[in-house]
């Protein structure tokens, strides 16, 4: 049988342990030569951006709980310990997910796409490619689709870039956030 067509209300999840796992193997690689290079996120370095990254779960866990986010807070550890952060908080990212009830998980779409469009930055920035999952990024664009608009990208999403339609799953995906895939 073809698990990958099989769906059930936790695949949002299991799609997000994808995108979490896929993440944390970028984060791992990234070495200190590599911190100072520019990346697709417009602005930022590979340090921000894997900073970013690897606050990611903690802030999703923080948001869960109802506190306060402060989404520009980075992890608060050295470069060298940014994979092992990401690793840790993403087991309590699941953890909280895999206790919600079935009509709640489908929001866990919206972390994997956020997540899946920053692991694509760093993958690029680096130079390294890597294998990515596609399923990541149709979820993730699928969520992005149905709720951002012109009107509410503000900073953190450039004006969609056209890519064709059979483009691959990551291309439409970061295409959608801004990105040019072919730059």
């Amino acid at each position: 049988m073809d698990t990958t067509q099989m769906t059930s209300p936790h695949q949002p999840v299991v799609v997000l342990s994808r995108a979490l796992d896929q993440a944390g193997d970028v984060l791992a690689v990234v070495h200190p030569g590599d911190l100072d290079k520019p990346t697709p996120c417009h602005g930022w370095t590979v340090r921000e951006l894997a900073d970013h990254l690897a606050a990611a779960p903690e802030h999703f866990l923080q948001l869960s709980r109802g506190e306060e986010v402060d989404w520009s807070a980075g992890a608060g550890v050295e470069p060298d310990r940014l994979a092992t952060h990401f690793r840790l908080h993403a087991d309590d990212l699941l953890h909280h997910w895999h206790g919600q009830p079935d009509d709640q998980v489908a929001q866990a779409d919206w972390q994997s796409a956020e997540i899946g469009v920053h692991t694509w930055d760093l993958v690029r920035a680096l130079g390294r490619p890597m294998p990515l999952d596609d399923e990541v990024a149709e979820r993730g664009l699928a969520f992005m689709q149905q709720g951002l608009t012109g009107d509410n990208r503000g900073e953190a999403f450039g004006a969609p870039v056209d890519v064709p339609d059979d483009a691959p799953p990551y291309d439409r995906l970061v295409a959608f956030a801004g990105r040019d895939p072919r730059a």
